[in-house]
């Protein structure tokens, strides 16, 4: 099972900008945690582009209300 990451903080328009690993108790930027992600250290969740800027999601799994929120 992967590590379960919840949004802490959401800019003015929407974005999500902090996020905490409820496993570790670590809190970390969008930037930080899209880093942790490429590195492979999240692996329930993926990294896209939203207008220009790589934004993380959760990986689909049929289940809709486990989402990143």
């Amino acid at each position: 099972m992967g590590k379960k990451v919840s949004v802490v903080k959401e800019s003015s328009t929407g974005r999500n900008e902090t996020f905490k690993d409820n496993s570790t108790g670590k809190t970390m930027t969008r930037t930080q945690f899209v880093k942790e992600i490429e590195k492979g250290n999240y692996s329930d969740y993926h990294v896209r582009k939203i207008n220009g800027v790589k934004t993380p999601a959760s990986n689909p799994d049929g289940k809709t209300g486990n989402n990143l929120g």
